[in-house]
């Protein structure tokens, strides 16, 4: 059998990317269907849950990972008006509502505790006790409400045959049959905080050429969101931002899309290939963007073999380091949780790929 050199594996790959594009497309509108009737279940249950609205066109809240791994942000209600927290205090306090004696680790990198006080308007429900300790709202008090608000929609909505709860997960995770494949999905309740940027992502960097003021400023205006990461923690996440950088990343006329779209596609049939890939599409992203911010010019984009190789060897580089920082919180290790073994495994065929840049056609 012959093999693509990288010169043919751009053409080869980019059909493969269009067929992808429509599985996906097909099953998103399968999910969003589902993801819509829960939600909606679900904020009737309880008002500090919003629903995922339903749309034609492209989802905010529903962030693909994988073709059968998704991310679905949950908005919370009733939290208006975020102030970051001035006064540093020690936390003493666990789970089941005894003290310690020793205070509870800070938080590090994308993660901060999140109390009432910082929002200058909140519903009563935010202090009550099944979600609020001492003051902070609780990731963890807050899933387990949420995970029994889900599990209640499940059966009341009726979709016990099509939709079910994974258990042994500290997240809340749902398996969705679409008419083509299974896709996975975690529920996050998110809180939303517009307009404000976190203090924690002290982005653009000194002399940072991509992307342009006027896009940087854009882009911080579509704030951030909290995320439930841990048990007392929540984690900063920046989908709203990421997704205005990767539409406008090639008005130069360069090649860069096409080079995230060729090695995700060998991400997900050679490299990485799976349900629960150990690389995601995140991970990639943030490898475009870092890459992106180096090589800022029209020129370094214009040959695609040229500009795809590079950008490999950036994910190799980051793989076999075990170390991804993240694009807007520096200090941050996207990889700090990540199985090593299989982060070496995959640096090992990038590894082998990048010795001879080919593969065999399907």
């Amino acid at each position: 059998m012959k093999s693509l050199t990288v010169g043919g594996l751009e053409d080869c790959l980019l059909n493969k990317v269009d067929l992808r594009r429509q599985q996906i497309s097909q099953a998103m509108e399968e999910v969003q269907k589902v993801v819509h009737h829960l939600t909606t279940n679900i904020s009737n249950q309880d008002i500090r849950f919003q629903t995922v609205p339903y749309s034609d066109t492209y989802n905010e809240n529903i962030k693909v990972l994988a073709p059968s791994q998704f991310l679905v942000t949950v908005p919370i209600k009733g939290l208006a008006g975020y102030r970051e927290a001035r006064e540093q205090r020690w936390r003493y306090y666990t789970l089941q509502g005894t003290r310690l004696p020793c205070p509870l680790r800070d938080p590090e990198g994308l993660q901060q505790w999140l109390e009432v006080e910082q929002f200058m308007k909140s519903l009563w429900q935010w202090h009550e006790t099944d979600v609020n300790i001492d003051g902070d709202i609780v990731p963890a008090k807050v899933l387990l409400v949420f995970r029994k608000l889900v599990e209640n929609a499940i059966r009341t909505c009726h979709l016990s045959g099509k939709v079910s709860m994974l258990g042994n997960r500290s997240a809340v995770w749902i398996a969705v049959e679409t008419s083509a494949y299974q896709v996975e999905l975690e529920l996050a309740p998110a809180v939303e905080i517009p307009t404000t940027w976190s203090e924690k992502a002290r982005w653009p960097r000194c002399l940072q050429r991509w992307p342009s003021q006027e896009r940087v400023e854009c882009i911080k205006s579509f704030g951030f969101n909290l995320l439930p990461c841990s048990n007392y923690h929540w984690q900063l996440s920046f989908l709203r931002a990421e997704q205005v950088l990767l539409e406008q990343l090639d008005e130069d006329g360069g090649c860069r899309r096409k080079c995230f779209q060729v090695m995700r596609q060998l991400k997900e049939d050679v490299w990485c290939p799976g349900n629960r890939p150990v690389i995601t599409s995140h991970h990639l992203q943030t490898v475009l963007f870092w890459t992106c911010e180096k090589y800022p010019h029209f020129k370094d984009w214009k040959v695609f073999s040229k500009a795809f190789l590079r950008l490999v060897r950036k994910l190799h580089k980051c793989v076999s380091q075990h170390f991804l920082k993240h694009y807007f919180v520096r200090n941050s290790n996207l990889f700090q949780c990540t199985n090593p073994i299989e982060l070496d495994a995959v640096a090992q065929k990038l590894a082998t790929f990048l010795k001879k840049p080919q593969i065999s056609p399907p």
